[in-house]
């Protein structure tokens, strides 16, 4: 995935919304969708997001940011696929892991931070909010 020191493939305002690659539509991320009801008087609304895409391999990330420019949300999602085969004639890709993750920075400078991952296909993923003192990457 890309870092914050290269050119975003898109900046849009919060509550923009373009047509994305597969036909549906993308635009800003979904920046509410995992955080509890009872967080939401305690953080920033974002004005703002650059996203980013990686062209190899399933991934994209998005840093949201306020007012003052400073980023208040970020979030990324990637998938790791291997190809495998039935009998070494036809080959298709499954999921080997993925992980979701979104942050939002609190009115009090820390970070409420959102995992969901799964390292197998099919299995359950595993969820947890956490603290963190830093916007996690």
């Amino acid at each position: 995935m890309k870092d914050n020191t290269q050119t975003p493939s898109c900046r849009l305002p919060a509550g923009s919304r373009t047509k994305g690659r597969k036909g549906h539509a993308d635009g800003a991320p979904a920046w509410l969708r995992h955080l509890p009801g009872e967080w939401r008087q305690a953080i920033e609304a974002p004005l703002y997001f650059e996203q980013y895409s990686e062209y190899e391999i399933s991934a994209e990330r998005a840093v949201g940011y306020d007012a003052d420019d400073r980023p208040c949300f970020t979030t990324h999602r990637f998938l790791l696929t291997r190809l495998v085969s039935d009998d070494d004639e036809e080959f298709y890709e499954v999921v080997t892991y993925a992980e979701e993750m979104a942050a939002w920075r609190l009115r009090d400078e820390r970070w409420l931070v959102f995992r969901r991952n799964s390292a197998d296909q099919g299995g359950q993923p595993r969820s947890f909010y956490a603290f963190s003192t830093v916007m996690p990457r």
